[in-house]
C-alpha cells in the first residue's frame, strides 16, 4: 500500500475510569497516553495529543480521522471526550468516526469466549447491559443496548455467557461464583479495540457529523435528573 494512503489516526477513549489517548499510522499503534481519572477534562486532553504529535513529527492537520469511544460510561468522560472530538474534527477537517464502546470491550474477549454481556455502571443500582455473540463475521450484538437491574439481568443472562466491562469494577463481587467473568485487564477499552472498529469504519468510507453526534446514553445523569426535577417543581 502507498504510504500516503494509509491513515494517520488520533484514538480518544474517556468513557471509563481511566482515558486514554493515541496515534495510529494505519492498523499500528505509534504511540498512547494514559489520564487518570481526575485528569479526564478537555485542558488536559490536547496537552498529552500534542505530546504525542511531537513525538511522531506530525502536525494535527496530517490526522486522517478521529475516533472517540461514545459510551455507554462515565457521562462527564464522554462529553468531554466527545466534545473534543468534534471540536478537533472541525478545527482540523479530519473525518470524525465514533465507536460504540460496548463493541470495543466485546472485541477484547479471548478466542476461547462465544457469548458475552458488557456491563457499566448506569448508577441507582442499575446497570448498562448488552449481550455478544461471536459469529463467522465477528462479534455481533444478541440484544439491545439496555438498562436493567443486575437482579433482572442475572434471572434472564445465557448462563454461558461471559461478563466483562467497567461495571465489573462495582458488581464483580455481588455475582454468584457460577457467573463467569474475563480477567480483569479486559473490563476497560483499550485504544488498539477502538482503532480496529474505525478504521473499519474508516475504510468503508463512513462517516460521522461533528453537529450531530452524541454520547451514547440511555438516560440523563443524576445531576442532570435532580436539575430536571427542581425545575418542574419550580414551574408547578
Amino acid at each position: 500500500m502507498n504510504a500516503a494512503a494509509v491513515p494517520r489516526l488520533l484514538i480518544l477513549e474517556t468513557s471509563s475510569r481511566t482515558g486514554q489517548v493515541a496515534l495510529a499510522l494505519g492498523d499500528e499503534l505509534r504511540g498512547v497516553r494514559r489520564l487518570e481519572e481526575a485528569r479526564r477534562h478537555a485542558r488536559d486532553l490536547a496537552p498529552a495529543t500534542a505530546a504525542l504529535l511531537a513525538e511522531q513529527g506530525w502536525r494535527p492537520r496530517d490526522l486522517q480521522a478521529v475516533i472517540v469511544s461514545r459510551g455507554p460510561g462515565s457521562y462527564t468522560g464522554l462529553r468531554v471526550g466527545i466534545m473534543s472530538a468534534k471540536a478537533f474534527a472541525y478545527a482540523t477537517g479530519c473525518a470524525l468516526l465514533a465507536v460504540d464502546t460496548f463493541a470495543a470491550l466485546a472485541l477484547q474477549a479471548p478466542p476461547s469466549v462465544s457469548r458475552l454481556d458488557v456491563l457499566a455502571d448506569a448508577q441507582q443500582d442499575k446497570i448498562y447491559v448488552q449481550s455478544f455473540i461471536r459469529s463467522t463475521k465477528g462479534w455481533q450484538p444478541a440484544s439491545a443496548l439496555a438498562i436493567r437491574r443486575v437482579a433482572d439481568w442475572l434471572a434472564t443472562r445465557e448462563p454461558n455467557a461471559w461478563a466483562t466491562g467497567p461495571g465489573l469494577s462495582k458488581w464483580a463481587s455481588h455475582l454468584p461464583a457460577d457467573v463467569p467473568r474475563l480477567d480483569a485487564s479486559l473490563w476497560e477499552p483499550q485504544p488498539a479495540s477502538l482503532l480496529y472498529i474505525g478504521l473499519a469504519r474508516y475504510r468503508a468510507g463512513e462517516r460521522d457529523d461533528p453537529w450531530t453526534l452524541e454520547p451514547l446514553y440511555l438516560r440523563p445523569s443524576s445531576a442532570e435528573e435532580q436539575w430536571r426535577g427542581r425545575a418542574s417543581g419550580a414551574t408547578d
